[in-house]
């Protein structure tokens, strides 16, 4: 998973840097104190304050990652940046602590993490992987369908952006690809609505939902669909030349789909059945033929 991979890249660039830190059995002793004080935190209703060197408080957030104590780690990393919110390390440490909650599958805290390092350091050579996070973070909490589609609308803003800002990366790459599964969705979303629309015979709230998938997510797999639904509806509504129009459309794009079959035998009272496909070129002929062009 990208994610997990460049997770790490992140973590040993970091780590790197505290190869010259204090003597083992110092930062042992160090360590335990901080394990003592994160405890503390996230168990105390009390704010608790327990001063620790930076590279000991940093170490354990990166030493719990190892261990993929999430929660820990995470606790860590927001102890650097509250007792030494000066430092470079505050900067890195907001990062890994937004990488620690998304692991934690705390997605709220990772995107605000990732978007608190963004508005603080936008030209950071990492701002391209806080806004991934912040993409893949919206993009694991999407909804099926049938629920509302905010968050699946915002993982598609997110990953839009990414692909725009940051072109020929590998979260641009992954990012298209999660594009493309996010657009699907929502106009999976859109025939849902229309469809109920259809059937209660509510013909112009429908169309305009057909209409938004082929305008706005043509690409998807819904379009066939959209389509024939589009056709039934000018029919239902008499408006003849508007539903082969749409029917015209569809014989052209999808020739071999069911739904151009459909609206060819509703539009010509003549069933096209599933062997004749390989002639579905001619059928469309024949459509046009019908509808005077």
């Amino acid at each position: 998973m990208i994610i997990g991979q460049l997770g790490t890249h992140v973590q040993m660039r970091f780590r790197s840097n505290f190869l010259q830190a204090s003597r083992a059995i110092y930062t042992l002793l160090m360590l335990f104190l901080a394990s003592m004080l994160v405890a503390a935190c996230s168990t105390d209703k009390k704010d608790t304050y327990i001063a620790q060197d930076v590279e000991v408080l940093y170490n354990l957030g990166y030493k719990n990652l190892e261990r993929k104590r999430w929660a820990v780690a995470a606790k860590a990393f927001d102890e650097v940046e509250r007792q030494h919110p000066y430092s470079e390390w505050a900067r890195r440490a907001q990062l890994m602590g937004a990488y620690a909650s998304y692991m934690d599958n705390k997605y709220d805290d990772a995107i605000l993490a990732a978007e608190r390092f963004l508005s603080l350091h936008p030209g950071n050579a990492y701002a391209a992987y806080a806004k991934y996070l912040i993409a893949i973070s919206y993009y694991e909490q999407m909804t099926d369908v049938y629920r509302d589609q905010k968050t699946t609308e915002q993982a598609a803003a997110a990953l839009e952006e990414v692909v725009r800002r940051f072109p020929g990366t590998d979260y641009a790459r992954d990012a298209a690809l999660k594009l493309d599964l996010v657009r699907d969705q929502l106009a999976g979303r859109d025939m849902e609505i229309g469809r109920f629309y259809l059937k209660q015979e509510q013909y112009l709230a429908a169309i305009t939902r057909f209409r938004h998938v082929i305008d706005n997510y043509g690409t998807t797999s819904h379009v066939p669909e959209a389509l024939h639904r589009l056709v039934e509806c000018y029919t239902a509504l008499g408006i003849l030349p508007e539903a082969r129009k749409y029917a015209a459309v569809l014989g052209y794009n999808h020739p071999g789909s069911k739904w151009y079959r459909y609206s060819y035998a509703m539009l010509t009272g003549e069933d096209v059945s599933p062997e004749k496909k390989p002639e579905s070129r001619s059928f469309f002929a024949r459509l046009l033929g019908i509808f005077g062009g």
